[in-house]
């Protein structure tokens, strides 16, 4: 084994957790005011950073998430804004050889001055901008970013441009593109220091990066490699330590290291005897180690830096086969079936969104049995917390650049911000192991194709505008990603959209044919691709979102305030069209919203129970969407206050590892279970027929000796001929055993169904913090809501309920506040009091 003389790496007992190093950081988060440019006049001086000029608005103006002051509040974007700071730098800082001012993200045009020195422009809201004021800076500091308004910068670039771009002037500004409107978003174009700022100070050099990259994993051993990235190169003898969970782990140098003054980078090699793997949360458990490098240069611990990193493999497994072309994941080599959503960012407002928001919304991915978020395109790259958590959590990242449904432009200019905005988000996000897939767009080749954007073009803008396209996600992109990541790349999701006979075989798909083209929801079991990444349907939110909305305080969904948070120009129609279908339609606004959430679920359940039913042929569902960036009317299933819908209940059932599904094909009900554990399920099955007052009508058992479902697949484990019973499916319902697993189905429309009337008792003693309520009907009850007047979580809700058969859920209550529970079913559709 050889050293160089000029790199010795050293395994000490001893921790270097009791030195502090030498690099200093100073953070710029308080003591801002926030101008008006135009009349220099003040809107606070109270300002934190991170922080957007809307929300430090609110003080002054109606809330832009409450009736429709959305409308009133787009001058905000049109004024030019000033943030300014007096900070003090002590001496320390300010003796050392090198000081830098870094701002994490500036949203997005801004110049910056520091003690009269303009020292910066910035144009790209996803970058990360250092800038070196060692000449500029003194013991008291004055620092102003001007903030100036994309639009008119829009618009001179679009006026530059020799052609018009389809889907409007967003796409010349490197910023969230959902902040310009969305079909479920409102235009509320922030600005601002919307990211940390501070100050960093050293002497010689620092730690600017430091990428753990994985060479080889198997059962015994973990090759890996620690790229760590100097600000400077460095030709002196340095001392590195590497830690590995609590203690000095012994590694085996894999062969010599050198320091050359023509590079920055250096690479520790090492070995993991027997490691630990991380899995996605529903497998296994997503294990981290911690890995502490340290720098020494003549025993000073010059910088140092922890990052948690699991070990896995992954690959995405794209391949022709007998149907077409596979889209799937295989971690740790075992093929996944992907269960989840997509992500959008959380506030319109993002600095009003907290690490107890991250914690609580994983969370509710995680309770509802999800192993994959997709953070979509036209969002933001999510905040680090975001992805420790996934990381710790086990939820797999499909990570998107953010580039959505459109096409963007040419220029050197664009092209190298790109080429910065895709490394430095590279650079900061490689790490986590719970990111499994970087995605260069949102629909953006979909629309090319399908959406008419060529439709009155010359030959020459048509081919010039693919170019641009090509240059970004067919040649960048996929560069960056292969030289910098060992994680899989696909240009554009999805690969074929529903306009696309293709989409059924080939990639993944965006199905939108249930909701934009009104199809029935049983489109989806008929029509079932490779890959779901997009499919959804619209629901009202919670009764407590809807009274936020309304000045009034009342659940009124007819009203022009609320009429403002239904972003779809069809949405009300499309929700009526569909309940009309399938469910009974209320006049009563509570009784109608309660319907809606159920006919979402009703929907979505269809879909996802039919992509699961013929894995391995489809291996993934990704629902649009999870969550909401304000309240209003969505595909979410949960909405902005973090209340779950109906469906957010329902994916939780349909998301478990074994799932018992079923479905009706030429009057035979075919009954299949579904396995997603890594180890074969054994058990005795039971299937019984009840009519509505628990009458049992049909019984069929096998035994455990010969029902058995292997690990990783669906099998059709029973079937029955329904001609034979001589029965009215609108007066039975289905209930399922296999193993530890219980399901109940009913079998027709539900506004078909001949649902008796029930008495429903509800016992609800408190324990501690929380509520057991424990419900008994004399009749089987359908769809079954339990809600109270003050606000909290229930564990359970929105389900089925067998007569005479008691069931308890948990209700954990936001307050100390005393609350009456009510409750609403299908089959009365009426609200009672439960005392």
């Amino acid at each position: 084994m050889k050293y160089s003389w000029l790199l010795i790496i050293v395994i000490s007992l001893v921790s270097c957790n009791d030195k502090q190093p030498h690099v200093k950081r100073q953070y710029l988060n308080h003591n801002w005011s926030l101008l008006k440019e135009a009349d220099n006049s003040l809107v606070s001086d109270s300002v934190s950073i991170p922080s957007t000029v809307h929300k430090e608005l609110l003080p002054l103006i109606e809330h832009p998430f409450q009736g429709n002051n959305e409308d009133s509040l787009q001058w905000i974007t049109e004024e030019n804004w000033i943030y300014k700071t007096i900070f003090k730098v002590n001496k320390e800082i300010l003796a050392k050889e090198h000081i830098t001012l870094n701002f994490e993200g500036i949203d997005t045009y801004a110049s910056i001055e520091l003690n009269g020195h303009k020292i910066l422009d910035t144009d790209n809201a996803f970058l990360n901008w250092q800038i070196d004021v060692k000449p500029f800076i003194e013991k008291e500091n004055e620092l102003y970013v001007t903030i100036k308004s994309p639009l008119e910068i829009e618009l001179q670039k679009a006026a530059a441009n020799p052609y018009q771009l389809p889907e409007g002037n967003r796409v010349y500004t490197r910023k969230a593109q959902f902040q310009y409107g969305w079909d479920w978003g409102p235009n509320l174009n922030t600005m601002g220091v919307w990211k940390p700022v501070y100050l960093e100070a050293y002497n010689d050099f620092k730690i600017k990066d430091i990428y753990l990259k994985q060479n080889s994993l198997n059962d015994s051993i973990a090759n890996l490699s620690a790229q760590v990235t100097l600000s400077k190169p460095v030709s002196s003898p340095l001392t590195y330590s590497l830690k590995i969970n609590d203690s000095i782990y012994p590694y085996k140098i894999t062969d010599s290291l050198t320091v050359a003054t023509k590079t920055d980078t250096q690479e520790l090699h090492f070995e993991i005897q027997n490691p630990k793997k991380w899995w996605p949360h529903n497998l296994g458990e997503p294990y981290l180690y911690e890995v502490e490098i340290s720098i020494f240069k003549d025993e000073d611990l010059i910088d140092q830096k922890t990052i948690n990193k699991g070990l896995r493999t992954v690959e995405l497994v794209n391949e022709q086969d007998k149907y077409g072309t596979s889209f799937y994941f295989k971690v740790n080599d075992v093929p996944v079936y992907a269960k989840g959503a997509n992500y959008i960012p959380q506030n319109s407002m993002q600095d009003l969104v907290t690490d107890d928001h991250y914690e609580k919304l994983l969370n509710d991915a995680v309770d509802a049995n999800m192993n994959m978020l997709r953070v979509w395109g036209g969002g933001i790259y999510e905040s680090n917390v975001f992805y420790e958590k996934c990381d710790e959590k086990g939820i797999m990242v499909w990570q998107d650049f953010m580039f959505a449904c459109a096409m963007y432009p040419s220029g050197d200019s664009f092209r190298e911000s790109v080429k910065k905005e895709v490394t430095q988000q590279l650079t900061r996000l490689r790490d986590h192991s719970s990111i499994v897939l970087w995605c260069g767009n949102n629909e953006s080749r979909e629309g090319w194709h399908r959406w008419g954007w060529q439709e009155g073009r010359s030959q020459q803008e048509r081919d010039s505008m693919w170019e641009d396209y090509r240059n970004i996600f067919q040649i960048d992109m996929p560069k960056y990603v292969a030289e910098m990541t060992k994680e899989p790349y696909w240009e554009s999701s999805p690969q074929y959209g529903r306009g696309n006979p293709k989409y059924e075989f080939h990639g993944d798909a965006h199905d939108w044919r249930v909701w934009h083209d009104a199809y029935p929801f049983e489109h989806f079991e008929e029509h079932v691709p490779r890959f779901m990444s997009e499919f959804g349907f619209q629901a009202h939110p919670s009764f407590e979102t809807i009274r936020y909305i309304n000045s009034s305080g009342e659940v009124d969904i007819k009203s022009k305030e609320y009429a403002t948070h239904q972003k779809h120009a069809r949405g009300d129609e499309l929700i009526q069209t569909y309940m009309e279908r399938d469910f009974p339609v209320s006049e009563n606004d509570e009784d109608y919203v309660y319907v809606s959430q159920l006919v979402q679920a009703y929907g979505m359940s269809k879909g996802i129970q039919a992509h699961r039913r013929v894995r391995p042929y489809n291996m993934g569902t990704l629902y649009w969407q999870l969550n909401d960036c304000w309240p209003a009317v969505s595909w979410s299933s949960i909405d902005y206050f973090g209340n779950w819908k109906a469906l957010h209940y329902q994916v939780k059932r349909d998301f478990e590892n074994v799932l018992i599904s079923n479905m009706i094909e030429n009057d035979t009900l075919k009954t299949y279970v579904v396995n997603d554990n890594l180890e074969s399920e054994v058990g005795d099955f039971k299937i019984e027929i009840k009519d509505f007052s628990g009458k049992s009508l049909f019984v069929d058992t096998i035994d455990s000796s010969i029902c058995s479902v292997n690990a990783g697949s669906s099998e059709l484990i029973h079937e029955l001929s329904l001609n034979h019973l001589n029965l009215d499916l609108n007066k039975i319902y289905v209930s399922y055993q296999f193993g530890n697993h219980k399901s109940i189905k009913t079998l027709t429309r539900p506004k078909d169904l001949k649902l008796p009337k029930a008495e429903i008792k509800i016992k609800s003693p408190k324990r501690n913090d929380f509520y057991e309520i424990t419900i008994v009907s004399n009749v089987f009850v359908k769809d079954l809501f339990v809600f109270s007047s003050i606000d909290g979580h229930f564990s359970d809700n929105f389900f089925d309920l067998e007569p005479n058969t008691e069931k308890s859920i948990l209700f954990y209550p936001k307050s100390e506040e005393h609350g009456v529970l009510q409750i609403k079913c299908l089959n009365d559709m009426v609200s009672m009091s439960v005392k």
